[in-house]
């Protein structure tokens, strides 16, 4: 395998859209995982566009990460063409609105607890096998915001995800393959939004520049 692969699952927006930008632009091909078929086609106009000598290409996969068969469909597909991934990024979430606890909607709480918690225990059997093969790392976003007042189904299920990904980390750790936990600077997009409305978001991170800084902590 001469060419590094990378799967992104969360890449039509925000910081998984620019992961794989950044990705791409290195010289990466990046399998972009998405319910938003705009937004993937966004960012694989935004990769041509560049023209840069040497940048990679992207894979559009327009699905859903709480499909399993889907995702297994997607994995398998990776191992028959590529033979395995050098990095797994997953950055795909939802956010509710600010509840109070005694106000979380059940609702609410079952998509989040799909999105954000069962889709994250689907998918680490599936893909830790292409990072084995590729000798790849996973990266899973830390956030302060799970046991702050008002968090919600959001808060709930994002604290279990870290709980899980922590866990994975510790049981790999002498065995790979490499699982970092990093947290993002604050940057102005749609979930900070529904946390904090109204803020001065010309003050926050700009996506791109995190994705880099980002990339950068993970290869020094």
């Amino acid at each position: 395998m001469t060419q590094k692969i990378a799967l992104i699952t969360g890449a039509s927006r925000g910081l998984g859209f620019s992961l794989a930008e950044q990705l791409a632009l290195r010289g990466w091909h990046v399998v972009a995982v998405a319910r938003t078929v705009g937004g993937l086609e966004a960012l694989d106009d935004k990769v041509k566009s560049a023209g840069l000598p040497g940048a990679g290409g992207v894979t559009l996969a327009p699905m859903d990460v709480t499909d399993d068969g889907a995702m297994r469909h997607l994995c398998r597909s990776i191992h028959e063409r590529w033979g395995g991934l050098q990095f797994w990024a997953h950055t795909a979430i939802r956010a509710d609105a600010l509840t109070p606890a005694p106000s979380v909607d059940m609702a609410d709480l079952d998509k989040s607890i799909a999105v954000n918690l069962r889709a994250a225990a689907a998918l680490i059997p599936m893909v830790e096998p292409l990072l084995r093969a590729g000798q790849g790392q996973a990266l899973f976003l830390d956030d302060p915001m799970p046991g702050t007042a008002y968090a919600g189904a959001y808060g709930i299920t994002k604290a279990g995800q870290i709980a899980l990904v922590r866990a994975w980390a510790a049981e790999t750790r002498k065995i790979g393959p490499r699982v970092s936990l990093l947290t993002p600077a604050p940057m102005p997009t749609a979930v900070r939004a529904r946390f904090y409305p109204g803020e001065d978001r010309s003050v926050l991170a700009e996506p791109a520049d995190e994705a880099r800084r980002l990339l950068d902590q993970l290869s020094a």
